[in-house]
């Protein structure tokens, strides 16, 4: 396994954050099977930056809500 495709392993997770970060998942897998490497490894920081977001997203309490006004 190429080393940064275990910052997107999504088994493990529960199905609601798996959902999220699955296509992460799928594309990392393919852009390491299909790219050459160069710099950084496929450009994996960039996917895992906005798979990080699009956790954080369906994580996401708004606080403003639970004030009553």
């Amino acid at each position: 396994m190429d080393a940064p495709l275990q910052f997107f392993a999504y088994e493990h997770l529960p199905p609601h954050l798996k959902a999220v970060s699955k296509p992460f998942g799928d594309m990392a897998q393919k852009l390491c099977a299909e790219l050459p490497r160069i710099g950084e490894h496929h450009g994996m920081r960039k996917l895992l930056e906005a798979q990080g977001c699009a956790v954080r997203a369906v994580l996401f309490k708004d606080s403003a809500a639970n004030i009553d006004g």
